[in-house]
């Protein structure tokens, strides 16, 4: 069959399932055609690439497919992105959809596109799949520097003016980022009780912004670990730059590694738990236990999954993907299990806290970002890394906001015989300066 004849039954299929499902936005075809043919310049729509791309997707209608396209650029998003296609959902329900679509229109479209060639280029074919962390130093250090040694300067285009990269706090859903994140370091500090002259340790610290505001604002003496070179590098140049490269060090080093007993008066761990593996938490809390001073406070600062997915093995497909192409070796666990696995690590839990419209509104405004820097971040780091960083951080927004994923701040203290010697009430976490 010829081109031009594919061309047509898909057309006729597109304006089929748009008609049904009441969608508004339009279809942008690689021939210049659309869906509808009187659709607007500026109308938001789906751009199909080439044939290939219909091909693909007839063959193998998979995450993994998708993500190829989109970072290929053969699938996208005109006039518009990805929240404003979102946004513009079917007015018709799945079930109602089902019941009304033309089968045979579907399947003579689909089987006039099965032997056409997939074309190319796919950007993400070669990496492979994702297995949860087996807990060995060197595949963590492999799976951290994928995702954090992209670039310090890529990063700067999205993330605040301290390049803090977990969830932002926001006292009102107007402050912008740098504030949200100022008093994400604040409540933290405030969680953890840090008080002048404790020792202070932060587990996968980041570019070492926390540390910064515990030294400098609580008067600590903070040491950091990470698996990122180019995290360290930078978090040891602003210590020095701050002044505070005396009470301020960063080691590149496994957190599972640190030598010692009972080292620190306060740990940290946020946005770290993710990459540890659900099998690898009684190391990973077992370490906290023996790095702690007795009647220590430990911070864990996670993503979790739902609680009614407990009973799934298969991961999510869209997880699947987050962890091939994103943060491989990732892992999440329920909030009741991380909950678990802390207590039989010999840790009190003292308070919890939900933090899911907080990364929603966070992941959102990196999305922004990221997207108004676009030229400079291709430039940085190249047309695919960028495309997919946008949709991973689009996706994620919005998989908080559905509730397929949630975050929580935990603190615990090392398991004691008496009273906790914490204040009777939370007030002071909520104090005004």
């Amino acid at each position: 069959m010829s081109a031009e004849k594919r061309l047509a039954t898909l057309t006729q299929l597109l304006t089929h399932v748009r008609e049904r499902l009441q969608l508004k936005p339009g279809f942008f075809l690689w021939d210049g055609s659309r869906v509808p043919a009187d659709y607007p310049d500026d109308g938001l729509g789906v751009y199909l690439g080439d044939e290939g791309v219909i091909g693909a997707l007839v063959r193998r209608p998979s995450v993994a497919t998708l993500a190829n396209l989109w970072a290929a650029g053969r699938v996208d998003i005109r006039n518009g992105d990805v929240f404003d296609l979102v946004a513009a959902k079917p007015a018709v329900r799945t079930r109602e959809f089902r019941r009304t679509l033309d089968r045979k229109l579907a399947l003579r479209a689909g089987a006039q596109f099965l032997f056409t060639p997939r074309g190319g280029p796919w950007p993400l074919e070669d990496i492979a799949r994702s297995a949860p962390s087996d807990g060995d130093a060197g595949e963590n250090r492999k799976n951290i520097s994928y995702h954090y040694d992209v670039s310090n300067e890529f990063y700067r285009l999205f993330l605040d003016e301290r390049m803090v990269y977990t969830c932002a706090y926001y006292k009102d859903w107007t402050n912008s980022l740098e504030q949200a994140q100022v008093d994400k370091l604040e409540m933290t500090c405030r969680r953890l009780r840090l008080q002048p002259g404790e020792t202070f340790l932060d587990i996968g610290c980041g570019w070492g912004a926390l540390m910064a505001h515990a030294v400098t604002h609580f008067g600590v003496t903070a040491h950091g670990v990470t698996l990122s070179e180019q995290q360290a590098e930078l978090a040891r140049a602003r210590f020095q730059k701050l002044g505070i490269a005396d009470r301020c060090t960063v080691e590149l080093i496994d957190y599972s590694k640190l030598p010692g007993a009972e080292r620190f008066d306060k740990i940290s761990s946020l946005g770290m738990i993710e990459h540890v593996g659900i099998a690898n938490y009684p190391t990973y809390f077992s370490t906290m236990q023996r790095l702690l001073k007795p009647g220590g406070l430990f911070l864990n600062h996670g993503i979790v999954r739902p609680g009614k997915s407990a009973t799934k093995k298969k991961k999510r497909a869209d997880f699947a993907a987050l962890t091939r192409y994103i943060f491989p070796g990732g892992e999440l666990d329920t909030l009741s299990g991380t909950l678990t696995a802390m207590e039989r690590g010999g840790f009190e839990i003292r308070d919890v806290e939900c933090w899911r419209e907080h990364y929603m509104r966070t992941c959102r405004v990196w999305h922004d970002r990221l997207l108004a820097n676009r030229d400079a971040a291709i430039a940085e780091v190249g047309e695919v890394k960028y495309r997919v960083w946008l949709m991973y951080l689009a996706a994620c927004s919005i998989a908080f906001e559905r509730n397929n994923v949630g975050i929580y701040q935990t603190l615990g203290q090392k398991r004691l015989k008496g009273p906790s010697n914490l204040p009777p009430t939370r007030a002071d976490l909520y104090r005004v300066v």
